[in-house]
């Protein structure tokens, strides 16, 4: 009875939650792949009975293999892979297989099938393509730009490039590093050549970037430094001391204080580093991108930290008006995170 009762009320509350447009909407998407995905078995499980190499071309099994692999479908793949193995091995018109294509299009999803593969792994981070190209050529090739328009600033976009050719170089064999294609040019030439102009667009909007955010890092420096003799409510003429000093608000407001200045100054030295780089193709694979989080970081930090002592100072100043201290406190506590929610980074993992 009572197992029949809770039945009952987990079907209600589930109706209720899947009105909801937004959770409605994801559980429609997920019921449509799942749909997806069985009709695709029966179709694969068919095609595996009849054992007819003409009826796979008929129905455009190569053309939908090699859709799912610019797209990175990788259940399409695997499902492609586990009724009709054969597939695996099939080229398209630039002798391109699906790892080579995957490379191309920048679909990790798809290469990191390779891991999978064991001992065929090594017959395909062999081959190559029909121009020469073998998988760390074609890594070193400027990615197509609906994939570089996923990572927003040139800069990171070089950095997930430059990880791109790190990973399939840490992939192939030693040969194939310093192989050349039919053009005569090894993968590190290549990928040079094909990212000159990401690597001027990425120096200069790092510089931009480092310049704007140093700027506000350095206004903030100022502020605290000179409110850090200012305190709020004044001292005694005759000893110096702070006449709100039994406060717990000015506590805060001299920690609050020192923790924005400390920060604001180390972002001014990160952003300083950035624009006093050499700016080679090996400083946005980590250390420009490293210096650019550590200063926007300690940047929001001093914003943040500025906002508190802000609230602090006037929450000790307008003792009698606690509840509109209390409420100044929690608004700009609110606001100090705006930054956080309004300015993206993308790091590639």
């Amino acid at each position: 009875m009572i197992i029949q009762l809770f039945n009952k009320l987990g079907g209600l509350v589930w109706n209720l939650i899947i009105v909801v447009p937004i959770i409605k909407h994801i559980y429609d998407t997920k019921l449509e792949h799942l749909q997806a995905l069985k009709l695709l078995r029966k179709i694969l499980a068919s095609l595996q009975k009849s054992d007819n190499s003409t009826l796979l071309e008929e129905v455009g099994a190569s053309y939908a293999m090699s859709d799912a692999v610019k797209n990175g479908i990788v259940e399409f793949v695997c499902e492609i892979v586990k009724y009709l193995p054969a597939n695996m091995w099939r080229t398209d018109e630039d002798d391109r297989d699906i790892f080579l294509n995957a490379i191309v299009h920048r679909q990790e999803n798809i290469f990191s099938l390779l891991y999978g593969l064991g001992a065929l792994k090594f017959r395909f981070v062999t081959s190559h393509d029909k121009f020469g190209n073998n998988m760390l050529h074609l890594a070193g090739m400027l990615a197509p730009p609906c994939r570089l328009d996923r990572v927003s600033g040139a800069a990171l976009q070089l950095q997930r490039e430059l990880q791109w050719f790190k990973g399939v170089e840490d992939m192939v064999p030693p040969v194939c590093r310093v192989e050349e294609n039919e053009g005569g040019k090894k993968p590190r030439t290549l990928f040079t050549e094909q990212h000159v102009d990401l690597l001027k667009a990425g120096e200069k909007w790092m510089k931009s970037t480092a310049r704007s955010c140093m700027l506000v890092a350095t206004l903030i420096a100022t502020v605290m430094f000179s409110a850090a003799f200012t305190t709020p409510g004044g001292t005694d003429q005759n000893t110096g001391i702070p006449l709100l000093l039994h406060h717990m608000s000015i506590r805060v407001f001299v920690i609050s204080n020192a923790v924005s200045l400390y920060s604001s100054t180390t972002s001014v030295l990160m952003f300083l580093a950035i624009l006093t780089s050499r700016y080679a193709e090996e400083d946005f694979l980590k250390s420009l991108p490293q210096k650019l989080i550590i200063g926007l970081s300690t940047l929001f930090l001093s914003m943040a930290t500025m906002m508190t002592a802000y609230a602090a100072a006037l929450a000790a100043l307008y003792t009698q008006g606690l509840r509109w201290s209390t409420f100044s406190n929690i608004f700009d506590c609110l606001y100090s995170c705006f930054p956080f929610r309004f300015t993206t980074i993308s790091s590639p993992s």
